[in-house]
C-alpha cells in the first residue's frame, strides 16, 4: 500500500513563499515519476508540476513557470514543491501523486495516469 503525505501548506501573503513535502512510502519511490496537482474551490483539479525519477527532468504548468521549483530526494522518498513570489490565485489544496506506469514521463500533466494521491494541503495567498 503507497502512502503520501504532503505538508508545508498555510496562509502566507501574496508575494511570499512556502514549501511543500510529500513523504512516500510503500514503494520504490526512486522508480516513479511524481507530480503536484491543485484544486481551488469550485474549480477542476489542475497539472501543477511533475519530476522524472531521478530529478534530473522537470515539467511546470505555464501559471507556475518561473515561480515555483520541483525537486526530490530519493533517499528520503521525499518530493518538494517550492514556492515563491505566490499569488493569490495560487489558493488551493495542493496534491502529490505517484504515476501509474512507474518512469514513465508521457502524460504526466494529466492525473489519470497517477494512482495514488496525499491527503492535500491547503496553501492560502491572501492579498
Amino acid at each position: 500500500q503507497v502512502q503520501l503525505v504532503e505538508s508545508g501548506g498555510g496562509l502566507v501573503q501574496a508575494g511570499g513563499s512556502l514549501r511543500l513535502s510529500c513523504a512516500a512510502s510503500g514503494r520504490s519511490f526512486d522508480s516513479y515519476t511524481m507530480g503536484w496537482f491543485r484544486q481551488a474551490p469550485g474549480k477542476e483539479r489542475e497539472f501543477v508540476s511533475a519530476i522524472n525519477r531521478n530529478g534530473a527532468i522537470t515539467d511546470y504548468a505555464d501559471s507556475v513557470k518561473g515561480r515555483f521549483t520541483i525537486s526530490r530526494d530519493n533517499t528520503k522518498n521525499t518530493v518538494y514543491l517550492q514556492m515563491n513570489s505566490l499569488k493569490p490565485e495560487d489558493t488551493a489544496v495542493y496534491y502529490c501523486a505517484v504515476a501509474k506506469y512507474g518512469s514513465s514521463w508521457w502524460g504526466r500533466q494529466s492525473q489519470n495516469n497517477y494512482d495514488y494521491w496525499g491527503q492535500g494541503t491547503q496553501v492560502t495567498v491572501s492579498s
